[in-house]
């Protein structure tokens, strides 16, 4: 239980151990966790990195994914999945949440959380989903002082630079802006909407950084497998909303069933039993924790007199 307890692991910063990941060979997959449950979840199916998602914390709080969100609130949902998890997080930074100062700002702010990398992107605000239409993007020298900016904050975050250029001034914009992203500090690249395989396989071919892709649902992008991103050129792939969006219809039809049968007994078959969530949680190992700790200490006598 690394949340209370300071078990033998590894204790080095999470970017240190997001950089590990990415030096071992293929690509690593890092599916989204939007609170500490799925987070516990998600490792137990094998999982060695996370996904925090600017879509998934905004819908989970129940508002849109326009830039609302502050970067307090997502230092909470960092410090549930990090604690929860142990894992280096990979976490959504929108567009830094203002300009070069603030960029700043967010990165020793997620660090201190417990984030292990970060993406910034090239739009401006309000943002949008990067599947959507009529984005407006920053100049590039713009966004370029945003990344050297948040690159000389960072202690050990590791800095991904996404772009947004495709839809609007194509291949040849998108790779030019990704080239003068490494070059202001980015460690790697990010190619946001691409949305057929000859795309990613263009890209990659002109890129010479680690890539990050997007395998969001309902998207831009036809779905892929993250060994067909792999054979791309591609280093890591993110299923940012899945977990979201399974939970959120499984949600709909829990409430519907409620108000449809006056009771929640249809959908016991579908339910994590109690016995399932207390193992998911390690409820027993809490509870063996407490029992070993709080006793109740007897004195042996009055203190001396002074």
């Amino acid at each position: 239980m690394p949340y209370l307890v300071a078990e033998d692991g590894d204790a080095r910063p999470a970017g240190v151990r997001f950089r590990e990941l990415l030096a071992r060979p293929g690509i690593v997959r890092i599916p989204g966790a939007y609170n500490g449950l799925a987070a516990l979840q998600a490792r137990a199916a094998g999982f060695e990195a996370l996904y925090l998602s600017g879509a998934a914390m905004t819908a989970s709080m129940g508002i849109p994914d326009l830039g609302i969100i502050t970067i307090d609130e997502v230092c909470f949902f960092i410090r549930q999945v990090a604690r929860a998890s142990t894992l280096p997080v990979l976490v959504d930074g929108d567009t830094g949440y203002g300009e070069a100062l603030n960029a700043m700002h967010m990165v020793r702010a997620f660090e201190e959380a417990g984030a292990g990398a970060v993406h910034l992107e090239d739009q401006l605000l309000p943002k949008k989903c990067g599947h959507l239409n009529d984005k407006k993007l920053a100049s590039p020298s713009d966004m370029a002082a945003k990344i050297a900016a948040a690159r000389r904050a960072r202690r050990h975050l590791y800095i991904i630079a996404r772009t947004d250029a495709a839809a609007s001034e194509g291949m040849d914009g998108a790779v030019a802006r990704a080239r003068l992203y490494l070059e202001a500090g980015a460690d790697a690249i990010f190619p946001e909407a691409l949305h057929d395989a000859e795309m990613f396989r263009t890209f990659a071919s002109r890129i010479d950084a680690p890539l990050l892709a997007n395998m969001t649902e309902f998207g831009r992008t036809p779905y892929f497998t993250a060994d067909e991103f792999a054979a791309m050129g591609y280093r890591m792939v993110i299923w940012p909303v899945s977990a979201l969006r399974m939970a959120a219809r499984a949600q709909e039809e829990l409430y519907a069933a409620i108000a449809r049968d006056g009771g929640a007994q249809a959908m016991l078959p579908r339910m994590q039993t109690r016995k399932e969530l207390y193992a998911t949680l390690g409820y027993h190992d809490y509870e063996a924790l407490d029992a070993s700790i709080v006793r109740t200490v007897t004195p042996e006598g009055p203190p001396p007199r002074e």
